[in-house]
């Protein structure tokens, strides 16, 4: 049972997101996206500009996108590249967390000589994937199958640990919590108890002076 609820849950894995934008050559476009530690990261994008007298799209190889990818929890830069017009980047994420994912273009100027610029983006999360027409006259269907299926088990286990240290994270929170209302009340307790002990000793020694008189 708990094999076939695994092998149903493998087609899930590998998060594949396709989008496209549109803005201006003098903006820079962000996104955020969540990942495990260890996890491959694999994009492919293509940039085409505005021809005005042809009314039309085009890609023009003068065009250059800018990719930064920061990790928000480390503030660590794990990619700062420029590429062509149809380019890849790949980077792997070593903090589990919120990634920042952000593209501009490599055109400048005032606002009079901006640019419309329209942009495909593709982002495959998860583990690269195996290049099957150079492998094909070695190995066989069966076991480039098998690759397949140990790759997409890596991805259940990096999974498995991404919960596990987003669980561990919540349970030291939770302690701490605790912890600090445990002592918060032990010093109410403290507090209580020594007033009271304050007020029965004035009031032992105003009844004495009391009766004196």
């Amino acid at each position: 049972m708990r094999l076939s609820s695994a092998l149903l849950a493998l087609p899930l894995l590998t998060a594949v997101k396709a989008l496209h934008f549109y803005f201006e050559s003098n903006e820079r476009r962000c996104f955020m996206e969540e990942l495990p530690s260890d996890t491959i990261v694999e994009g492919h994008y293509k940039a085409y500009i505005w021809d005005e007298p042809a009314n039309t799209w085009k890609m023009d190889e003068e065009l250059g996108i800018h990719v930064a990818v920061e990790e928000l929890s480390s503030g660590h830069t794990v990619v700062n590249t420029r590429g062509p017009p149809d380019g890849r980047f790949t980077f792997t994420s070593h903090e589990p967390g919120d990634h920042n994912i952000c593209l501009h273009s490599n055109i400048t100027g005032g606002w009079l000589t901006n640019q419309h610029i329209k942009l495909y983006l593709d982002i495959n999360v998860g583990s690269s994937k195996a290049d099957n027409e150079a492998d094909s006259s070695h190995v066989t269907t069966l076991s480039s199958k098998l690759r397949e299926l140990n790759n997409k088990v890596a991805d259940i286990q990096r999974e498995q640990r991404y919960m596990r240290e987003v669980e561990a994270t919540f349970r030291d929170a939770s302690e701490l919590t605790n912890s600090r209302a445990v002592w918060w009340s032990l010093l109410q307790i403290g507090v209580l108890i020594g007033a009271g002990v304050w007020q029965m000793r004035y009031l032992k020694v105003y009844f004495e002076d009391k009766k004196l008189r």
